[in-house]
């Protein structure tokens, strides 16, 4: 799929891009004058994609399963031929589980939120920076979370790999440093998306406490991504304390 040739515009790449903060970070992109691939792993980034595409904008939709070596390297494959260097890349796919890490739920489920929260973007990163870093520009956007702050019982998985990306950010934004590509971590706390029935942790405290906008947090992860800031605490932790509700958690 794609529209018309724009060859004024930069390309930019989203993952996760069917739903929630990666849909909103999609629009955000497209507002802001920049062709898309978008990725995700369920049929509706091709009706995202259409839709984003009906502005006058060249938007390629990609669906892959980025828990895979292959679903990656599919989305590679289109962005190699989309044609154009890729001017931004916004890692936002990820998956989450809760419940008791012994108890609630097997090695395979932890092991599938490890895959596309970590794996893909190492991977991602792996293959779409360097050509940045050989050009000379280039903005990268990985969305961690408040909850790579701190430990997290009963999604401790998640909650790893979220300090994971929030580290591997800092980490490779200070390789960069010196080459033109910045490299930004997007730390939004709950957010009203798909994410916590996805998790099955619709029931718990953080869940059922407020929630941000995702276009909120879009609109302010992107502003950070192209001033080049190291990280933003998006939605209602940037200005302050989060209300809480019987005790709520902030963090997602």
């Amino acid at each position: 799929m794609g529209t018309p040739e724009s060859t004024s515009r930069p390309p930019a790449v989203v993952t996760g891009a069917s739903s929630g903060i990666g849909l909103e970070l999609a629009g955000v992109f497209v507002e802001h004058g920049f062709d898309l691939v978008v990725a995700a792993e369920n049929g509706a980034v091709e009706d995202v994609a259409r839709g984003l595409a009906a502005g006058g904008a060249r938007v390629d939709p990609v669906r892959a399963d980025l828990a895979t070596c292959a679903g990656n390297e599919d989305l590679v494959a289109v962005v190699e031929e989309f044609g154009r260097p890729v001017a931004a890349l916004a890692v936002n796919a990820g998956i989450g589980i809760g419940g008791d890490f012994v108890d609630d739920s097997d090695l395979r489920a932890h092991l599938r939120v490890v895959e596309p929260n970590i794996g893909s973007a190492v991977h991602l990163a792996k293959r779409l920076v360097p050509p940045m870093v050989e050009r000379g520009e280039g903005r990268v956007l990985f969305t961690s979370s408040v909850a790579a702050t701190g430990p997290g019982p009963f999604h401790s998985v998640y909650a790893a790999s979220k300090a994971f990306l929030a580290s591997f950010s800092q980490s490779l934004r200070e390789e960069l440093r010196d080459s033109g590509v910045t490299v930004t971590a997007l730390m939004p706390g709950p957010t009203d998306t798909d994410f916590f029935r996805r998790a099955g942790m619709e029931d718990t405290k953080v869940a059922t406490g407020p929630e941000d906008d995702p276009a909120e947090v879009a609109r302010e992860g992107f502003e950070a991504l192209m001033a080049g800031k190291d990280h933003v605490v998006a939605g209602a932790l940037r200005t302050g304390p989060r209300p809480r509700r019987d005790g709520c958690c902030p963090t997602r």
